[in-house]
């Protein structure tokens, strides 16, 4: 199984849009793994992770056909995880030849800004209720999705004014938990859905770099007690791939700092294109 980090910062993108901080100016000078888009990530060529702005961007970088990926899964409404006028464009009068249906999956925030976007007047000639079907999630759902998956949506620690999700993927004896966005504090019904798999690869959310908040968002400081408990409960063991992704500037690290904080953990520091087979 394989896992496509496409993009890997957060909401402001890296370099920020309008900043000219040190991380900001080094990743401008330098280039390379230190430029970021917005997060998002494609499970084995067939599971979509969010759906940003960048979409289109990752598409061209990485040669893909969006047209025949039929499950995308999204954690929040946020700008930099759900761009949904895009979707429009899986109608047949801008794309041809899509296989089958986009079964896009998300909580009620993600849904509401879903038909706010493609109903407006200028999209109405061009309905995508046969190319697109929205299904509202809530955490401990369980879905069967195309090409034999099992999916699992877990409550995440983030903002609270929606259920916010973040996603446990199984297929051929794989299983993959995307934590992205999420801070420590999950419920313990989340820690339930975690505690009963064992992963082969785990992909945490570390946005703010050197600082830690208690919460929405995790950084460095977290990352080990959060593996610790992911140890201790039996989920997660020295075999399994463990990956820190969605990166912000204000966490104040490089990527070469964060590559470095990682390889002496045996943690991936993810980077836009980074593929992991696993």
């Amino acid at each position: 199984m394989k896992l496509l980090y496409m993009g890997t910062a957060a909401a402001e993108g890296w370099p920020a849009l309008f900043c000219s901080c040190p991380i900001c100016a080094h990743a401008r000078a330098n280039g390379g793994r230190n430029l970021r888009t917005r997060t998002q990530a494609l499970l084995d060529g067939e599971i979509l992770l969010d759906f940003p702005p960048d979409t289109y961007c990752h598409a061209l970088r990485h040669g893909l056909d969006l047209g025949k990926i039929q499950t995308l899964l999204v954690t929040h409404s946020h700008m930099d995880h759900w761009f949904p006028t895009d979707l429009i464009h899986r109608h047949e009068h801008f794309g041809r030849g899509t296989v089958g249906v986009l079964d896009v999956y998300g909580n009620s925030a993600v849904e509401k800004a879903f038909y706010e976007h493609i109903l407006i007047d200028r999209f109405k000639p061009h309905p995508i209720d046969d190319v697109v079907h929205f299904h509202n999630t809530h955490g401990g759902d369980r879905i069967q999705a195309a090409g034999g998956w099992e999916i699992i949506a877990v409550p995440a620690d983030h903002d609270k004014r929606e259920e916010s999700l973040v996603y446990i993927c199984k297929k051929g004896g794989k299983t993959v938990f995307y934590g992205h966005d999420t801070g420590v504090n999950l419920s313990e019904a989340a820690w339930a859905l975690l505690a009963a798999e064992r992963f082969d690869l785990v992909s945490l959310d570390a946005t703010m770099g050197q600082k830690t908040i208690g919460g929405y968002h995790m950084g460095l400081p977290d990352i080990e007690p959060f593996l610790a408990k992911m140890e201790a409960l039996g989920c997660v063991n020295d075999k399994t791939v463990k990956v820190i992704n969605h990166f912000s500037h204000n966490g104040n690290m490089t990527q070469e700092d964060l590559e470095r904080w990682g390889a002496e953990r045996g943690i991936l520091a993810a980077y836009d294109g980074m593929e992991v087979a696993f």
